[in-house]
């Protein structure tokens, strides 16, 4: 099954540690896909913690959360789009795996907050992404570029540059989400650059040891800075002149927080597990739980539920940070792909042309021998 952070096949490699087969004989890496679903679990608690942010405890690791679970993400779909490129085949699975999910949701949402909000007025537009959709857009933008980035010398340097200047263009405006498509390339464009022995590496024991302090720094840094620092550096979405500082200061948080979240990005992948888990499998549903969660953050937005006083208190965050954590992972399981995979996933078949290619490949296949009874004569 695919997802947007593993929608394009890489080339088919040795059984890694952990492995099973998956549909079409590729192989699925376990490590891949527990980083996804526990880059989605946080995901979703983090929406629920944004909900929070009057307590100075919940903030701060909701900032630490910030710096890596979109990076995540985003470089691992980088990392499984390496062999993208303009193939009918691929173009289709970008369509069917983006475009079709992206323009099903935005419709949804903007649906629901039009009679859930009571908002009559309220439109459908699909140039202005609704809340966590602007991670499809993003995805359809860098995976249409991915033959750009590699062909391009030194993709990442250029990247990091794009980033920049994005950071201080604030007449780029809203639409797509084009600020987040600049500042959060570079980890986009890391993905293709990397190669398995590289997420080795972060498997030693010493990156594992060596992460706890580098947590315990990063909290202390998000502590220490949150009255300083406003959020929009982390969500990368706006410019500096939009932040309400000088326009010299974008490249340099840009760059900042990106090393941030690269180092942080890594101490998370050192500890997400390489064998099989419970939860392994449902790594390959984590779009269904990203696509879904939202609605459940929304309807307690519009119900007000983030304004009873408990919610406030430590077992109430506690609590709340369990329903996010048990709702993702529920919307991630086979029941829930089996029921909306027609527009998660869809096929559609009658929607494009038959690749000539492909065509011609199938009717090389050898026929496969007849079977026919004993004494059966065969018509010629």
């Amino acid at each position: 099954m695919q997802t947007p952070a593993d929608g394009v096949p890489t080339p088919r490699t040795r059984t890694p540690e952990g492995s099973r087969p998956a549909p079409g004989g590729r192989q699925r890496d376990a490590f891949f896909d527990n980083a996804k679903y526990l880059a989605i679990v946080l995901v979703a608690v983090g929406h629920a913690w944004g909900q929070l942010l009057d307590d100075g405890a919940v903030e701060t690791a909701y900032r630490v959360v910030y710096t890596f679970h979109m990076p995540a993400f985003i470089l691992i779909s980088g990392y499984f789009s390496r062999s993208f490129d303009l193939r009918p085949k691929h173009v289709r699975r970008l369509v069917t795996g983006v475009v079709v999910p992206y323009v099903v949701f935005e419709t949804a949402y903007s649906l629901f907050q039009r009679y859930g909000n009571d908002e009559p007025e309220h439109g459908i537009t699909l140039l202005d992404p609704t809340y966590h959709l602007w991670f499809l857009c993003a995805l359809f933008v860098w995976r249409l570029t991915t033959p750009v980035w590699r062909a391009v010398k030194h993709p990442l340097p250029v990247s990091l540059v794009l980033a920049a200047l994005g950071s201080v263009s604030p007449q780029i405006g809203d639409d797509l989400e084009l600020q987040r498509v600049l500042q959060f390339a570079p980890f986009f464009v890391l993905g293709l650059t990397l190669r398995p022995e590289h997420f080795r590496m972060v498997k030693r024991r010493s990156v594992r040891v060596a992460s706890v302090p580098v947590f315990v720094a990063a909290a202390v840094t998000a502590w220490a800075t949150m009255p300083y620092m406003r959020l929009g550096w982390l969500y990368h979405s706006d410019a500096a002149q939009e932040l309400g500082t000088a326009w010299w200061t974008g490249p340099v948080m840009v760059w900042a927080t990106l090393g941030c979240s690269l180092v942080t990005t890594v101490c998370f992948f050192a500890w997400v597990p390489r064998r099989r888990m419970w939860f392994t499998a449902l790594g390959a549903g984590t779009i269904y739980g990203y696509l879904l969660h939202a609605f459940l953050v929304r309807a307690g937005n519009y119900t007000d539920f983030y304004d009873q006083p408990a919610l406030h208190e430590p077992l109430g965050v506690l609590g709340l940070t369990v329903f996010a954590a048990a709702a993702v992972t529920l919307l991630c399981t086979r029941p829930v792909q089996r029921a909306l995979r027609c527009v998660v996933e869809p096929r559609m078949e009658w929607a494009f042309r038959r690749d000539a290619g492909e065509a011609a490949r199938v009717r090389e296949q050898p026929r496969p021998a007849e079977v026919r009874a004993p004494g059966e004569k065969v018509a010629v």
